[in-house]
């Protein structure tokens, strides 16, 4: 499997090779003003939390789980503190603190209750369940732990060439094992006891050896010199940081302060692999990764130094060959200690940040039972963005491809046929639609303008639309509104039913809805066929609709209309008008429509620009003010004249016909007169000469005064015109009516 194949997925601190994590000092002051809104928003939105609570104020030194598989412990600064996590809940149990910064630490018990630390001030600390149990000192300041169950030996190495032993079932210390060398050792780096045959492996500082010792005679048995001359060293010191052995016994892996990892069998003096890591620095941490068919291989070894974690295949590496990765995690920050959950594809990291890293590999091995769910989290992942076989190439039919000029490729491995067509390249498609259509950036982008201008269409408000309507769309919105009145109607009926009346509505039965003109078949055409269009300017639906064509004269014109209107006007300013047609405009009334024409002249619209009309209007105006305005209005009708004349007075048209037939029948031709009445003043309310029988009578309550005057109380009576109104249409009237001025 390529390295590139296999997914690392981060379930707790920082994204493996991400350089956009929150540096410390922003993140502890985060932590110091609490979690606002925006932190806890990239928080869920940026990272997956396995473990809550997963890290520590300042960095984490070392982290371990336990034999059960239930906690996890580390161990980290500032302050000095030991914490265990509780897997099965996925949060921290408790936090513990201590007088100084942990070096290594070893669990006693298979679970968190005993265990014992290993103190950068040279104090070794027994821990329990209740909390410290007890410290006692080691004469040199220690570098590494390590306990040995069948003696109940706790070994600890330190800078010299001694081990020192403390026997915790008679509590005190041992005789220290003395390491000796041809050069002198500076130190023991690290200590591992095999779990198959407790064979005791030291490795020492500066000479590059390791040195194996029985635990029974507590006696040296063999010595392991590393090749010095395949492994390059800037101070040409090569020391030994870390070892590890695997479980069958016989193979050792062994880390070098140059960044080498070396695999032995513990019967042969020469390495069968070496593993570089690339960047020169020691090995940190060192692992064998075991787990049967469950896990990704027998024998994958884990090595680390503080920039990357790698996971290789023991029997892909040579000695002189370069080795593929199985997987290579960068973390964001310096790497102090690595951890394998065993049989399980689990890292667990402690390094200089505050979170802890946690990286799942589903590839390495499955989910631990306490974090099962991982599992169906990364498959559902890994669905959602598979990529497909052919991502890179494009399905072209064999018509496109004569279009394109690519028809001659065909049966070179150029082209992959596949059903009816063939897979080309991406890129030698693209470049060839740009050969074949130059006009391509010109049709792409006016389709991507159309298809904004779509977008944006589609967020305006619009009316609701009848299905099929295309003409006629008055009527049917019309229609529609009605609908929707007399359902809101219905509802609101129901609404204010309760009860049994509701019951009694429920059991009439359904409603049949009533068919409208919309959904009636037989009025389809009615809104498709132009021909059935309804002329809104005619007369018959001004008669049938009047106020809706009253309604339409009201509507405000639009710019075009009076764009129109004010060069219709500008047109006729003084342009073509002849000497009578001015008189005719003078004799004019008010009544002309010049006065509505001055209101439309806008002096804002036309800055500087004088407005002839009106001054014209002006004058004309003032010329007429000057004159007398008195109409001499006969009393009485001209003999000869066939009708009404359109100045007299109504008693003049009402008595006009009967004094021009008392005319033609005593021959007067005499003309127009003046006529002359006189009238006596009477101080009573009603006439003496008028006879008994024509007197008004008395009405109660009212009083009075004399030409016809009164006050107070109501006619019971109407007269017969005024309850029915008029029967008959005036004569010799001028009308209004629009049929009229149509005729004139």
């Amino acid at each position: 499997m390529a390295a590139e194949d296999v997914k690392v997925y981060t379930v707790n601190g920082a994204a493996a090779g991400s350089s956009s994590s929150l540096p410390d000092w922003l993140t502890r002051k985060r932590a110091a003003k609490g979690k606002g809104k925006r932190a806890i928003r990239e928080h869920v939105e940026g990272t997956i939390e396995l473990i809550q609570g997963f890290e520590f104020p300042e960095a984490s030194n070392r982290i371990k789980t336990t034999r059960d598989g239930t906690h996890a412990i580390a161990t980290g600064t500032y302050k000095p503190q030991i914490r265990v996590w509780d897997l099965d809940q996925l949060s921290m149990k408790f936090e513990r603190h201590t007088d100084a910064e942990n070096v290594d630490f070893v669990m006693l018990s298979d679970d968190w209750t005993k265990s014992i630390h290993l103190q950068n001030d040279r104090t070794i600390e027994l821990h329990t369940q209740g909390g410290f149990h007890y410290r006692t000192r080691i004469p040199r300041f220690g570098r590494s732990l390590a306990y040995h169950f069948p003696s109940c030996d706790a070994l600890f190495s330190a800078s010299g060439n001694e081990i020192y032993r403390l026997n915790l079932d008679q509590g005190r210390f041992m005789t220290p094992l003395v390491l000796q060398d041809e050069a002198d050792i500076a130190g023991i780096n690290v200590i591992d006891i095999n779990p198959a045959h407790q064979l005791w492996a030291f490795g020492l500082d500066g000479s590059g050896t390791v040195q194996f010792w029985d635990p029974r005679s507590r006696t040296s048995v063999g010595i392991l010199r590393l090749p010095a001359n395949r492994l390059t060293s800037i101070d040409g010191n090569i020391g030994v940081t870390a070892i590890a052995s695997r479980a069958d016994g016989l193979t050792y892996a062994i880390g070098t302060t140059t960044g080498h990892t070396l695999l032995y069998d513990i019967r042969a003096s020469r390495p069968f692999a070496m593993k570089d890591q690339g960047y020169g620095l020691p090995i940190k941490s060192l692992g064998w990764i075991e787990g049967g068919s469950r896990m990704a291989g027998d024998g994958m070894v884990l090595s680390a130094d503080k920039k990357v974690i790698k996971i290789w295949d023991r029997n892909t590496v040579g000695t002189f060959l370069p080795s593929s990765n199985f997987v290579s995690v960068t973390p964001a920050t310096d790497l102090n200690h690595v951890h394998h959950v065993p049989g399980s594809g689990l890292l667990m990291t402690a390094n200089e940040g505050i979170q802890m890293g946690t990286y799942y590999i589903p590839q390495l091995g499955p989910a631990p039972k306490w974090a099962s769910f991982l599992e169906n989290i990364t498959e559902e992942m890994e669905d959602s963005a598979v990529r497909s076989v052919y991502e890179d190439y494009k399905f072209v039919e064999k018509s496109e491809l004569k279009t394109l000029g690519l028809d001659h490729l065909v049966g070179t491995p150029t082209l992959k046929p596949y059903m009816h067509g063939y897979f080309v390249s991406l890129k030698l498609y693209e470049a060839a639609r740009l050969i074949a259509n130059p006009f391509a950036y010109a049709e792409h982008r006016e389709k991507v303008v159309r298809d904004k201008m779509d977008k944006l269409a589609e967020t305006r408000i619009r009316t609701k639309k009848a299905p099929g309507v295309k003409v006629n769309k008055a009527l049917a919105q019309k229609i529609l509104k009605e609908e929707e009145r007399s359902a809101k109607k219905k509802q609101r009926k129901i609404n204010e039913t309760s009860g049994d009346n509701a019951m009694e509505v429920d059991e009439g039965g359904p409603s049949a809805s009533k068919p409208n003109l919309l959904s009636d078949p037989r009025f389809a055409k009615v809104f498709a066929d132009p021909e059935f269009a309804i002329d809104e300017q005619s007369r018959e639906y001004a008669l049938l609709n009047p106020s809706s064509v009253a309604q339409g004269r009201n509507k405000p014109k639009t710019a075009v209309e009076e764009e129109e209107d004010e060069s219709d006007k500008a047109s006729s300013d003084g342009l073509g008008v002849s000497d009578d047609e001015d008189s005719e405009v003078d004799g004019q009334s008010d009544d002309s429509s010049d006065a509505g024409e001055l209101t439309k002249f806008d002096r804002r619209s036309r800055p500087g620009q004088q407005n002839v009309r009106a001054k014209e209007a002006y004058e004309r105006t003032k010329a007429q003010n000057r004159k007398a305005n008195v109409k001499m209005v006969p009393m009485r009708l001209e003999n000869n004249s066939r009708g009404a004349d359109r100045n007299a007075t109504f008693g003049q048209r009402r008595s006009g016909p009967s004094g021009g037939a008392r005319r033609r029948g005593g021959g007067d031709d005499g003309g127009t007169g003046d006529v002359e009445m006189s009238w006596v003043p009477s101080s009573s309310k009603t006439p003496d000469n008028l006879p008994s029988n024509r007197k008004p009578k008395e009405r109660k309550g009212v009083e009075r005064f004399g030409a016809g005057m009164e006050k107070g109380g109501e006619s019971s009576e109407l007269a017969e015109n005024d309850r029915q109104g008029r029967t008959h249409r005036r004569q010799g009237v001028r009308s209004g009516s629009k049929n009229v001025f149509r005729r004139m």
